[in-house]
């Protein structure tokens, strides 16, 4: 309740909570069974739980949150268990559970009057025993007149089409993401993958993680495509909230060409396609002459390639031998290019690798990938090159690019002890050529990635 009227007394309009802070983790299907509510659809009722508590038995969260909202005269977004009654018929696709009910992770939206307005079934879980998928899809959006409309996902969706390419592709520009991330270095920590979605989908993110050390949960943020207002807390740090407030303005709609400055760096978007294609795909072979054929001259000759296990794909690296330079190197399908210089700022000698990887990612989910990564390796053998690493002193002017086969290419740029860097340039073209360009650092670099996802070929 403290956060709550910390959020009015400095101008909140809209307050969201994150993923499972009402009833926590590790629940089975029958243990959750005191948390559940039947949560109606609002597409299809017109309910005010706090003024009309008895219209529905066995709502008093639902009624709670209302009452929040209603008092403090903002819109809340919660995340609750729905208990849904199975129909009469299922599909074989989406039978009814064996117990007769359906059993949903479900983000619910409250207008500032108390009005249930929004009800969203998360579609990926992840590993979640109480909780069914949906038996299909749900694009949930709900209208503000402070903001215009929001789009509805909750965690693991984030990695998937549905909702949220369904919605960035309808146009929804504001999206809120309530979640329970555990922190996935170098490439998925919570606010790196949370910034970059925002700068690669181009859309406005407000999301909120909760706070768990055991489960190594921390990291929320409120993300436009040129600001990032953020939280990441440190190993060790005490297990509390932090209430992040911030003023963001409403994304409109942009034209191709269309150029965003800001006083952190410059957002260029050529013109793109309006589906996903394989007309980016370079092949190994002919990679380097199509991409880039200046570069295989400038490649030094004793930049070997290795393998090497990151997020438990085998990427292909090659070191950063020297202080600057460029280097190439393939994996399948994704060649990327980096231009670099190297700035020692302590006494201790750290390790760079450039990583590729294309394929699909099988561990903890199943999903299709093109990546380029540059990464401080965690000790100063080649073996170390994709290990977790939360520090870095070296400094890097660069410049990171490749031809994606997908126009979903989501940028990061993560410093030491998780801090964000804004890229300086970050360009998209129509062919698929994705370049991302920084220099004058905050701190050491520990990680610059190119994240593109093929979702077009997640069931292939």
């Amino acid at each position: 309740m403290n956060f709550v009227s910390s959020s009015i007394g400095q101008g909140a309009q809209i307050l969201v909570f994150p993923e499972d802070g009402l009833q926590g983790f590790n629940f089975s299907r029958s243990s959750i069974s005191g948390y559940l509510e039947t949560i109606p659809d609002p597409q299809q009722e017109n309910w005010n739980p706090c003024t009309e508590p008895g219209r529905h038995n066995n709502t008093e969260i639902l009624q709670a949150l209302s009452c929040m909202a209603r008092r403090y005269n903002l819109y809340l977004v919660a995340n609750m268990a729905d208990l849904q009654p199975c129909p009469l018929t299922t599909s074989p696709s989406s039978p009814c559970p064996p117990d007769g009910h359906w059993q949903f992770n479900t983000n619910v939206v409250f207008r500032s009057d108390g009005h249930l307005v929004a009800r969203y079934h998360k579609q990926n879980l992840y590993f979640e025993n109480a909780f069914d998928t949906p038996p299909q899809p749900e694009i949930i959006t709900f209208e503000t007149p402070f903001a215009g409309t929001f789009g509805l996902l909750t965690c693991f969706d984030i990695l998937f089409h549905e909702p949220i390419i369904t919605l960035v592709e309808r146009g929804v520009r504001q999206l809120i993401f309530p979640t329970a991330w555990m922190n996935q270095l170098p490439l998925l920590d919570t606010i790196q993958f949370q910034q970059a979605f925002s700068l690669g989908a181009n859309v406005t993110l407000l999301a909120s993680n909760i706070r768990n050390n055991h489960l190594i949960m921390t990291g929320s943020g409120i993300y436009t495509p040129f600001s990032a207002t953020y939280h990441h807390a440190q190993r060790g740090d005490p297990e509390e909230g932090r209430l992040l407030v911030a003023r963001v303005p409403v994304l409109e709609p942009l034209g191709e060409g269309h150029r965003v400055t800001s006083e952190e760096g410059t957002v260029r978007k050529k013109s793109t396609s309006s589906t996903d294609t394989d007309s980016g795909y370079c092949h190994q072979e002919s990679c380097l002459d199509s991409l880039y054929p200046e570069a295989t001259s400038a490649v030094s000759p004793s930049s070997v390639t290795f393998t090497s296990s990151m997020m438990y794909d085998p990427f292909t690296f090659v070191l950063l031998n020297e202080t600057e330079g460029q280097l190439d190197v393939c994996h399948g399908t994704v060649c990327c290019h980096l231009q670099y210089r190297q700035s020692q700022q302590g006494h201790s000698k750290e390790l760079y690798a450039l990583g590729a990887f294309a394929g699909t990612h099988t561990v903890n989910g199943r999903y299709a990938l093109q990546v380029c990564a540059l990464v401080r390796c965690a000790g100063l053998e080649s073996s170390t090159c994709g290990q977790e690493v939360e520090e870095a002193e070296t400094k890097m002017d660069f410049l990171l690019e490749a031809m994606f086969g997908t126009r979903y290419v989501y940028p990061s740029i993560l410093a030491s002890r998780y801090v964000l860097e804004q890229p300086e340039l970050l360009e998209k073209t129509a062919d698929g050529r994705v370049t991302m360009k920084h220099s004058n650092m905050t701190g050491g670099l520990v990680t610059a990635c190119l994240y593109g996802r093929m979702y077009h070929r997640d069931n292939k």
